[in-house]
């Protein structure tokens, strides 16, 4: 695709997004829709300053808004991905997340080129995917490819990538290095250029599945072993100061969410976890926001399994408080 081809499909994007032609072929902008009956994986709630309105995106590519977090319209197509790329022309996007930083909006997310296979263990077969960033200069999209088409290595599936600014003052991305393919998920770091437009160095590892006392399963023959899943990290700090982590596995058959904090008070740990999970059973893949009045809540979605097998997801809000060295959830919102 040359430089003028992308030029042109940019302008045609904004122009149809402005106007509002541009919609999901699936399904139609619908409005004063309640949080309840939204279905969606992984959601993730930017309170936006610049424009008083709540942006809900997650699993799907496609955003919500609001101004009061009860009735939302949507949803919108946000994600413009390069066809020639490795996602190719329709890639999968998993738990996308919005994030502010430095006068630009960025867009993490989880992309799948279902087309192209990077591996096959214990015979499954592993699809190209990855974590990646795009940018914006507007919470609502549409969010671009940068510089840097590659952010994680090619024959590595990684999931679920957030965004930390540590103690050293420089940016990271935070992610899954996915069970399928190690066996034992992990949870990594990297770090990135300073516009976010790329990785700078190696990976480190942060900690393993197999290290959480809480997340569990059973193998082939009934005994008790650590589950290998490790699913949404979420940084944060309670007002003492305390560097904690939420991410999310499995205890038997419940997706369940748990908490890790920081001995050193930075990504490089040691993490220590806790030994009991932070939600209710079947609530997991949290995030953190504030409302525009200061009340500190966590987005997370509920699983059930419905009556054809698929799972069905709702995002629900909990209160949360963090004045201690710990966090504690509270009631639904």
């Amino acid at each position: 695709m040359t430089n003028t081809t992308k030029i042109i499909l940019l302008i045609l994007t904004v122009v149809l997004n402005h106007t509002g032609f541009t919609q999901n072929r699936y399904q139609p902008i619908r409005e004063n829709v309640p949080m309840d009956s939204i279905r969606l994986s992984d959601p993730c709630i930017l309170a936006d300053e610049a424009t008083s309105m709540y942006y809900m995106t997650g699993t799907g590519g496609l955003l919500w808004k609001s101004e009061d977090l009860i009735f939302w319209t949507g949803p919108f197509p946000v994600a413009e991905t390069d066809p020639t790329s490795w996602m190719g022309e329709n890639p999968m996007i998993w738990a996308a997340e919005l994030h502010q930083y430095n006068g630009k909006y960025y867009y993490f997310a989880t992309f799948t080129n279902r087309d192209v296979k990077i591996d096959t263990v214990k015979g499954n077969v592993i699809e190209r995917r990855a974590s990646h960033v795009l940018v914006s200069d507007k919470a609502e999209g549409p969010y671009l490819p940068m510089e840097d088409s590659i952010y994680l290595p090619a024959h590595m599936p990684t999931l679920d990538g957030t965004f930390w600014v540590d103690e050293d003052g420089k940016p990271y991305m935070v992610y899954c290095y996915e069970w399928l393919q190690n066996w034992d998920g992990t949870i990594e770091k990297i770090e990135l250029k300073p516009d976010l437009s790329g990785p700078v160095g190696e990976s480190k590892l942060l900690f393993k599945s197999s290290e959480s006392p809480w997340s569990k399963e059973r193998n082939e023959i009934g005994d008790t072993i650590p589950n290998k899943v490790t699913d949404g990290p979420w940084l944060f700090k309670t007002q003492t100061g305390n560097l904690g982590m939420l991410w999310t596995s499995w205890v038997f058959g419940d997706y369940t969410q748990g908490v890790v904090y920081s001995e050193s008070g930075t990504l490089d740990g040691p993490w220590i976890h806790e030994h009991d999970p932070i939600t209710p059973p079947n609530h997991g893949h949290g995030m953190l926001f504030k409302t525009f009045d200061g009340q500190l809540l966590m987005a997370v979605h509920s699983h059930r399994v419905g009556g054809n097998g698929q799972y069905i997801r709702n995002p629900k809000l909990f209160e949360v408080d963090d004045s201690g060295e710990k966090l504690v959830v509270g009631r639904k919102y």
